[in-house]
This record gives structure tokens, C-alpha cells and sequence, in this order.
């Protein structure tokens, strides 16, 4: 196998994965709107639509509409199950770059077709036979269907995690608010104000739902859904039920102020306790080698040096 041909195979990977990741970094801009309506009031001269056009950046002028058309064609054979499922997936990991469930298809298909066809040439470059050069393909096929699912099961573990790590702090602040003689709404907003985490986020966005005419309790229901966290269950399920039996507030917040505090204690406990065990396998496989090597390399280097073990 030529190392030269390998080597372009593997730089047009690489290429097209990154031109795939460019042009879906690029549409997680919210103020692209603004920013071409600032751009277009800025000229001194009209313009014509072709010069438009090509101003915008290559992956907005190619990659995109590529994704987004090859999505639209899969996305009518997919069922409403699994678009329903992805557009929940999608909002659990907090909408990155501002995906749909389009989107998030026409990723996974064009990633699978891109792994199929880089396995499928590295096989037949290296003189493979056809079945294992359908095997391979397939291979790529499953995984590179697969690995955008992973990367937002990732992005979804992450998201729960800043939202466990930040809940603490945010009720200390609730609760603080609320007995200062804010309302609950005030006491939410300024906890979206103060931080810019995942759940400063949520608590904004169950703001925006509240001015729009929404119920707080579906605002904080929906919150709830679009995180599936279970601190964040028993929060809005006691907030509901205090305002629906008349229960002071202030009450509700100190006693879920602590409850969280005890559980942060817990699960700092836990970790503490699985240290031990998650430390076994590098202190056996990686440290313990590295040290009998130091210790014992240079006692058997001089036992070879010796001829003793000529003798024996």
C-alpha cells in the first residue's frame, strides 16, 4: 500500500470533517439576522443579490443547504417517534448550534456516508478482498450513524451535570430573594441575571415563557422536561404544590436551600468513596509496572551482566 495515497485518504478525512464541522459551528449564531441587517444599512451603494450571496461564508453557502437538503429527504421517511425523540434528545443537550431534529438526521446520515466511503477506499487502497471491504463499510456505515448520537448523550450528561453542580448555589440565592420580600418570578429572574450557566439558562427561559402569558407552574413543568434532572423534579413539584395549597414560600425555598446542600454533601461523599476503586486499575497496569521497572531493571541487568544465569 502506497504510504503517499494513505496519507491523501487520510487529509480528506480529516478535510471533510471539518468543513462538516464548520458549517454546523456556524449556524449556532442567534444574531446572524442582526448582523446581516447591520451589514446591509452599513453599505453605501446597493448591491446586487449575487454579491449578497457570495459574502456569506462557505458553509453557508454550500455545506448547509447540502445538510439541510439531504436531512429534508431523510426526515420523510423517518417516523414521527423518532423525530419526536431526537427534538427531546436535542432539548435535554440545550439545542447545540441550534440544531433541529432535521438536522441532527442529516448529521448522522452524512457522517455514516462519509466513514463508509473513507473505510471503503482505505480498504480497497490496501489490496483488501471484497468482503472484508464490505464489512468495513459496513462498519463505518454503524459507526458514523452512531457517533453523533453519542456526542449528544455526552453533551446531555454534561448539561445534567452543570445543572446538579449549579442548583445549590441557585436556591441558596432563591431563598435569600424570596425572604428579602421578592416575589418568586423576581427571585428566578435574578438568578438567570447573576450566572450564565445551563441552568441560569433554563430559569431565563422560564421567564420569557412567564411574560408571555404562560402559567408558572407549566413554565416549571416544562423546565423539568427539558432537563430530566431529579433535583430539579422535587424543586418545581414543591414550588407547585406550595402555591397551589397557600404554603409560605420562604418556607419552601430554606427547606429545598438545605435539602439540596445535604444531597451536594452526598454526592461529594460518593465520590470520595469510588476514588479508591476507580485508582486500582492505574495503580496496577500503568504505575505499578513503571516502578518495578525502576526498581528492579537495574538488579536484573546486573545479574545478566554476571553470567549467573550462563551457569544455572
Amino acid at each position: 500500500m502506497p504510504p503517499l495515497l494513505i496519507l491523501l485518504l487520510v487529509v480528506m478525512g480529516v478535510g471533510v470533517v471539518g468543513l462538516i464541522v464548520a458549517g454546523l459551528a456556524s449556524s449556532s449564531s442567534s444574531d446572524e439576522v442582526a448582523l446581516r441587517l447591520e451589514e446591509f444599512g452599513s453599505r453605501s451603494a446597493p448591491v446586487t443579490l449575487e454579491e449578497i450571496e457570495l459574502s456569506q461564508p462557505f458553509s453557508q453557502r454550500v455545506i448547509r443547504p447540502i445538510l439541510e437538503g439531504l436531512a429534508s429527504f431523510i426526515t420523510r421517511f423517518a417516523p414521527a417517534n423518532a423525530l419526536e425523540g431526537a427534538a427531546h434528545q436535542l432539548e435535554l443537550a440545550g439545542r447545540p448550534y441550534n440544531w433541529g431534529p432535521t438536522e441532527y438526521f442529516g448529521v448522522r446520515v452524512l457522517s455514516s456516508l462519509m466513514l463508509a466511503v473513507f473505510a471503503f477506499l482505505l480498504l480497497t487502497v490496501s489490496g483488501r478482498p471484497l468482503p472484508m471491504r464490505l464489512l468495513g463499510t459496513l462498519i463505518g456505515l454503524a459507526l458514523g450513524y452512531l457517533l453523533p448520537a453519542m456526542w449528544l448523550r455526552s453533551k446531555i450528561r454534561r448539561r445534567q451535570d452543570e445543572v446538579i453542580k449549579a442548583l445549590p448555589d441557585a436556591l441558596d440565592l432563591l431563598t435569600i430573594c424570596v425572604e428579602a420580600g421578592l416575589g418568586l418570578d423576581a427571585a428566578i429572574a435574578k438568578v438567570a441575571e447573576k450566572w450564565e450557566n445551563e441552568l441560569a439558562m433554563a430559569f431565563g427561559r422560564v421567564i420569557q415563557e412567564i411574560q408571555l402569558g404562560k402559567l408558572r407552574r407549566e413554565a416549571l413543568r416544562e423546565m423539568d422536561h427539558n432537563l430530566e434532572v431529579t433535583d430539579i423534579t422535587s424543586f418545581v413539584a414543591a414550588v407547585i404544590q406550595a402555591d397551589q395549597l397557600g404554603v409560605s414560600m420562604a418556607k419552601v425555598m430554606r427547606i429545598q436551600s438545605e435539602q439540596m446542600r445535604i444531597r451536594r454533601r452526598q454526592r461529594a461523599e460518593e465520590k470520595a468513596h469510588q476514588a479508591p476503586v476507580k485508582m486500582l486499575f492505574p495503580l496496577v497496569f500503568l504505575i505499578f509496572p513503571a516502578i518495578y521497572i525502576v526498581l528492579l531493571g537495574p538488579a536484573v541487568l546486573v545479574v545478566m551482566g554476571s553470567g549467573v544465569l550462563g551457569t544455572i
